[in-house]
């Protein structure tokens, strides 16, 4: 299957600063599509850009604030939670790890063997870390809480750091 881009679709984006560094949150009509993490900002709108090329991509001027706001919120303290409607954009693969990186909750972790094992595909982990790094929507698609079966961190597209933060924030254990 196909990713689901639609032809055309308008984004608003934001970007921001937060306690990881540069951050870009872009929403379409259905929801937020991409949350991006980086040292610098025009790479993430360089990526934003890569990402929905079919789509029409324009600065929010204020219209995101209070989304940004809460994906800030969301990013420094997790346990709050995230409460926003996703657009999720990838192929039908993709969308069931994405789901079940979503049951994972704030505080655990679960290795690439374990999701691929609840999405009925165990022998696909190595498509499960693909799907992880296809997840555009950082955060609120918690691929940071994903973690080798030994219980080390390995690769994130944001930055293993990044992910180490995110971890530590919610009360997480990683080697």
């Amino acid at each position: 299957m196909k990713s689901a881009i639609r032809e055309n679709a308008e984004i608003k984006y934001a970007v921001s600063g937060c306690s990881l560094g540069a951050i870009v949150v872009a929403a379409s009509e259905k929801g937020v599509c991409a949350i991006l993490l980086g040292d610098q900002p025009a790479p993430l709108v360089q990526n934003l850009q890569e990402r929905f090329p079919a789509s029409r991509l324009s600065a929010a001027d204020g219209k995101l604030d209070r989304l940004v706001a809460k994906v800030i919120k969301f990013v420094d303290a997790p346990r709050v939670g995230l409460d926003v409607p996703l657009d999720t954009r990838g192929t039908e693969f993709q969308q069931r790890v994405w789901l079940a990186l979503q049951d994972i909750p704030a505080g655990s972790t679960a290795s690439y063997t374990d999701i691929a094992g609840r999405i009925g595909a165990p022998k696909s982990v190595r498509a499960v870390a693909q799907a992880c790094a296809a997840n555009a929507i950082a955060v609120a698609i918690p691929c940071h809480r994903v973690v080798r079966n030994d219980g080390a961190l390995s690769g994130y597209r944001w930055g293993v750091e990044r992910k180490r933060a995110l971890l530590a924030r919610e009360g997480a254990t990683a080697r």
